[in-house]
């Protein structure tokens, strides 16, 4: 269905090709899974399917990419419409109506399809994707997730044979992501759909792949095999093949449940050895409160998005603030930086009331890394959004820039924002509000895109904030990222606070929101690979 013959893509003015001599083939009704760090080319191999690389990412193609016998250099994204369907990294460049119901049937207008077909398969949509209480609702009304769960209904509507998704589950909830990837089960086996995909999350994926395509970078060749060949070599790799290769498993397992059923001898020999609690790890939070939230009610226009929120952040606390996609999350993080009026409640920042304080000096306060990073990105350069970063935060110049090199290594000075990667754009935000140094840093969704190497770097970053007493609150579906990082969980669920305890508590009272590593070792309190490694290294 998908060939690439001797395929590599330059963009002008870059140092190396994003794409150099790959040689691809993907089979009708497969499901292939693009994995690799951040920037390795996974998005421009996506792109070079659709037609988008290069009629309209500029650059240049070389070698030869069809798609069901279609060239994409000689047929344009428009010309394979019906055949492809693409949902990118950002669902709102993907929108063109303004509601759910009117999105869904937009491919299909455009594909001249009869109106009761449809009128069938919006239905369809609605409700595979759980959708159907939204379908009234204004796009701009929906959380990302929800959002998120939109563009790849609108792809779905006019059944392509191909679809090329790029990180698809990146802002959806637990459930959510399973029922997408449910949904794109159902078409690889039951209708012969061929799906691509590029996703970092690998622990929501990887069992379901066919065949997984790993793009080192660097100009590297790819590496091309079935899940369990790649996952054994893959520097990116979910914690079930990292607790696997721990524990001295062959073959890898892929799965939660491959893995429990070989974890009878290692949970044995982890039997009197605790897991490190995250106390121990790092300084106790200090008592000395950073912001408030009392019985905070907010209205986002008619729509109650949180009810009756109470809340205290202390200094040098970590929080992972989740709950399911339209919980209220986000909402919480714009309304401590003043972005949302309270309706009733009361909230405080490090003494002062959002909504009333000028934005020069809340900035001091805290600082917001959004879903959709290009918000806090304005400049024409990565060097020139670090020098305003260091001139606006009052630091020393080169502050922002070494920031960006210690998240993720490789990015060039000279390359416009918009020319980044989702995860690379991230990094750069995150730099920026980091070189101010708030006390109360706030982070909605900040692993999306961001590659485990990435993930890593970025807990490191944060951990040692909490040390100095900065207080960080990450909105995420991260569940490893939870485990890894946070001292406490929050989960909201319809704009109310339902759980809030130490993360240990809540994650593993809850199959949705439990690590893989929590969910093969149960009932032993273990949450992430490191832990049970630091348990078999002291016991050997």
């Amino acid at each position: 269905m998908i060939h690439f013959n001797q395929v590599s893509v330059v963009y002008a003015d870059a140092r190396t090709p994003a794409l150099d001599g790959v040689d691809l083939t993907v089979p009708e009704g497969e499901l292939c899974l693009l994995v690799g760090p951040s920037g390795a080319g996974k998005s421009t191999l996506l792109g070079a399917v659709s037609g988008l690389v290069p009629h309209f990412t500029g650059g240049t193609l070389h070698g030869t990419v069809t798609v069901d016998g279609r060239d994409t250099r000689t047929h344009r994204p428009r010309e394979l419409a019906d055949l492809v369907g693409t949902v990118g990294q950002d669902p709102l460049a993907h929108f063109v109506t303004d509601t759910v119901e009117d999105e869904l049937a937009y491919g299909m207008e455009s594909l001249g399809i009869a109106p009761d077909t449809m009128r069938r398969r919006v239905e369809e949509t609605l409700d595979l994707l759980g959708l159907a209480d939204l379908r009234h609702r204004p796009l701009s009304t929906l959380s990302g997730g929800q959002q998120q769960r939109v563009a790849i209904g609108s792809v779905l509507t006019p059944h392509p044979k191909v679809l090329v998704l790029d990180e698809p589950t990146s802002a959806l909830d637990p459930a959510a992501a399973e029922e997408v990837l449910s949904v794109l089960q159902r078409l690889v086996h039951d209708l012969g759909t061929t799906v691509l995909l590029a996703e970092h999350r690998l622990e929501r994926v990887v069992q379901y792949a066919d065949t997984v395509v790993l793009l080192p970078g660097r100009g590297r060749p790819p590496v091309i095999g079935s899940p369990a060949e790649v996952m054994a070599v893959s520097p990116v790799h979910p914690p079930v093949v990292g607790l696997g290769r721990a524990a001295g498993w062959s073959p890898l397992p892929l799965s939660v449940r491959d893995a429990r059923r070989r974890a009878s001898e290692l949970r044995a020999r982890l039997v009197g050895e605790p897991p490190a609690s995250r106390a121990a790890e790092a300084a106790e939070p200090v008592a000395e409160p950073v912001a408030t939230v009392t019985s905070l009610g907010v209205l986002r226009g008619t729509v109650p998005a949180l009810d009756g929120v109470t809340l205290g952040l202390s200094r040098g606390e970590v929080v992972a603030l989740m709950g399911r996609n339209g919980a209220g999350k986000s909402t919480l993080l714009r309304t401590l930086v003043g972005l949302h009026k309270p309706t009733s409640g009361r909230v405080t920042v490090g003494g002062v009331v959002p909504h009333r304080t000028p934005a020069t000096e809340l900035t001091r306060r805290v600082g917001l890394v959004p879903q959709d990073p290009r918000d806090l990105l304005y400049a024409t350069t990565v060097r020139g959004e670090c020098a305003n970063a260091d001139v606006d935060a009052g630091a020393a110049p080169g502050t922002c820039r070494d920031l960006v090199l210690r998240l993720l290594p490789g990015i060039d000075d000279d390359v416009h924002p918009r020319d980044l990667s989702e995860g690379q754009r991230l990094v750069l935000a995150l730099a920026v509000v980091l070189t101010a140094r708030p006390p109360l840093l706030l982070l909605d969704e900040p692993t999306r895109g961001l590659d485990y190497a990435a993930k890593a770097r970025l807990v490191t970053v944060v951990r040692e904030l909490a040390e100095q007493g900065h207080t960080t609150v990450l909105a995420t579906h991260d569940v490893e990222l939870a485990a890894e990082l946070a001292d406490r969980v929050v989960i909201l669920a319809d704009g109310e606070v339902v759980a809030d305890g130490p993360t240990a508590d809540v994650v593993t009272s809850s199959p949705a929101f439990a690590p893989q590593v929590a969910k093969v070792l149960h009932p032993q309190p273990w949450l992430t690979v490191h832990q049970v490694e630091r348990a078999l290294g002291a016991a050997s």
